[in-house]
């Protein structure tokens, strides 16, 4: 295989995997459901009533009148220094919540970004709730009726605002010699911790068991894509699993659970919960408490649920029993879930944010691109030293590559020699390389393969960029002020100089809506190009010259800290390739390549 073929199959296989990694995919939509679909109401393994959906999931006016209930009960105040919101009285659910430093835009006056919502809510999120609720389940013939659910109003024991420090208690009298009490905290970041009690005042023991629910009806409208995993997230005894929000209603039908559901036991550590490209809502029982953890599907009404549901509490006559469970709502900052996982004992949390295939990679190189943002203090900058670092580690490998290349480059005159000797007897003309080659110790793999090795380092950078909130509204020079987004800037407007505004993403003139990094990102590929003479092959001609410009367009609508790592990767690798070329005496000719590549273009033309 001649270096120019090799070439090109190289630059077609890299430009596959682009293609197939990077392309957004949208999963199928979810099927619809029966309204009239009964509630579970079947009995789980343990002896317990599996609890339903928090919302009856019986017919339509039932579920109007809960959203009516909820919607008119009163409220308690959440303020601490990064969540504000409020909790419902009715279920003491946990069921608005947002984000005191993420706006849902950059625009003046832009709304913090939203997180739990309540049902029958009157804002953008009412059509799809979004809560924490929890209750108690019945065991050993216990009445459903004597225990509080997703409907039970509470009452205020003590505290009018949960804030760090500052717990709120409800209590609820079943008039039937039990008395419930739910303590509520919260940290200064994310994490609640939700302490179940039970007072026992009848003469006789009951059984039955606590549980906590987060609870989503329907899935974000937000685009996702195969790249990052969003929907149901869970640890299990040391094991991670994840369930697409495509694939829940696909479970195995459970006949306990009532429809679509997968319940494991978990014997020490666990959690489970829904995640999100940079926002998470999970159930983590006490460390050491063994649980069942479900996943489960609600047919009917569309609800996404997971639970965490604790062993069976037997309490004796005139004896109080309890169980505390955490509930993290919030940003997935890596420092945060660290904190957690370290000091409040929830394992293998980190594990949450969705490291990818090359874990081993995406981790290291994390923690480096988070320690240089602190030390430089913009992201922008910080994506290009980690670029540089990079660079600088696989630098051996890619200078192997470019010697390789370069030696090829030596033996040309001498294998197009070996073409005309041989002529059709390929036979010969293998062998004759493989002297060639021999003779001159010279591996033609050895130019391939480093380069190869290189794919998976470039994907985990890829991944690091883009699931990190730290990219999430962070700046870094000029017209870029959100690194997460797109290039703002146009050239259908000449880049702000014209009084039009930009086309709206999903309109066709978006595809044309060029910012200035997505065009250096086309620049610096075709300048890396221009290292290397043009291919003598027209159909490789063609291929080489639309490369850069069908990177340009593809990658146009992509976050602009991809696009930035993109164009400081392609500059630094045309420095280190000139650079070795030059000292194996074959400087490139760039401006001698451009100016044929030009003439080739004229002629081709007419």
């Amino acid at each position: 295989m001649d270096d120019q073929n090799k070439n090109l199959i190289l630059a077609t296989v890299l430009s596959f995997l682009v293609i197939l990694i990077w392309f957004t995919l949208f999963p199928p939509p979810v099927p619809e459901a029966d309204p009239n679909a009964p509630a579970a109401t079947s009995q789980t393994a343990d002896g317990t009533t599996a609890p339903a959906a928090p919302v009856d999931a019986g017919q339509t006016p039932a579920i109007d009148t809960a959203a009516a209930a909820v919607a008119a009960a009163p409220r308690i105040a959440i303020d601490t220094p990064r969540l504000m919101g409020s909790i419902s009285l009715v279920g003491g659910r946990i069921d608005d919540l947002s984000l005191k430093d993420y706006k849902v835009s950059l625009e003046p006056g832009s709304a913090n970004v939203r997180l739990l919502s309540p049902v029958g809510g009157t804002d953008l999120n009412a059509a799809k709730p979004y809560y924490a609720v929890y209750g108690w389940s019945p065991a050993g013939g216990l009445d459903p009726a004597l225990l509080p659910g997703a409907r039970t109003e509470w009452q205020i024991a003590s505290g009018t605002t949960l804030a760090p420090g500052q717990p709120v208690a409800l209590t609820w009298d079943n008039g039937a010699g039990l008395v419930f009490h739910r303590k509520i905290e919260i940290d200064e970041n994310f994490l609640f911790t939700v302490t179940q009690s039970v007072e026992n005042r009848t003469a006789t023991a009951v059984r039955l068991a606590p549980y906590g629910i987060v609870a989503r009806h329907g899935i974000p409208d937000e685009s996702r894509i195969y790249v990052l995993h969003e929907g149901i997230v869970r640890e299990t005894d040391g094991t991670l699993a994840e369930i697409k929000y495509s694939d829940i209603p696909d479970l195995d039908t459970d006949p306990r659970e009532g429809g679509p559901a997968e319940a494991v036991g978990v014997t020490t550590d666990g959690w489970i919960g829904f995640t999100d490209k940079y926002w998470m809502t999970t159930l983590a029982p006490a460390p050491g408490q063994a649980f069942t953890s479900v996943a489960k599907y609600v047919p009917g009404v569309d609800i996404y649920q997971t639970e965490a549901r604790l062993p069976v509490l037997d309490v004796a006559a005139g004896a109080t029993a309890e169980a505390a469970t955490m509930l993290f709502a919030g940003a997935k900052e890596w420092e945060a879930i660290k904190h957690y996982q370290d000091e409040t004992g929830i394992k293998h949390f980190v594990e949450s944010i969705d490291w990818g295939w090359f874990f081993f990679l995406t981790k290291p190189m994390f923690r480096l691109l988070h320690w240089l943002h602190g030390a430089i203090g913009n992201m922008g900058w910080a994506i290009i030293a980690l670029t540089v670092i990079i660079k600088l580690i696989v630098f051996p490998l890619a200078r192997k590559s470019y010697v390789s290349m370069a030696k090829m480059k030596e033996l040309q005159p001498e294998m197009e020699a070996l073409k005309e000797a041989a002529g059709d007897d390929r036979q010969k003309m293998q062998k004759g390389m493989m002297e060639l080659y021999k003779k001159n110790k010279v591996n033609p793999a050895s130019g391939c393969l480093p380069i190869l090795l290189q794919i998976p380092i470039f994907f985990s950078l890829y991944k690091v960029i883009y699931v990190t909130i730290e990219l999430y509204h962070a700046p870094w020079i000029g017209w870029i002020k959100d690194l997460s987004s797109p290039d703002p800037s146009s050239i259908l407007n000449l880049f702000g100089l014209l009084p039009f505004a930009t086309p709206e993403p999903g309109s066709l003139f978006f595809i044309f809506s060029l910012g200035v990094l997505p065009i250096l990102l086309g620049i610096s590929m075709w300048f890396q190009q221009k290292l290397n003479p043009a291919p003598t092959d027209p159909t490789q001609q063609a291929i080489f010259a639309w490369m850069p410009w069908i990177f340009m367009f593809m990658l146009g609508g992509f976050a602009s800290g991809l696009v930035l790592y993109w164009i400081a990767n392609n500059v630094i690798t045309f420095i280190q390739q000139y650079t070795i070329m030059s000292m194996h005496g074959k400087r490139p000719d760039l401006f001698g390549n451009i100016k044929s590549g030009f003439k080739r273009d004229k002629t081709a033309a007419k």
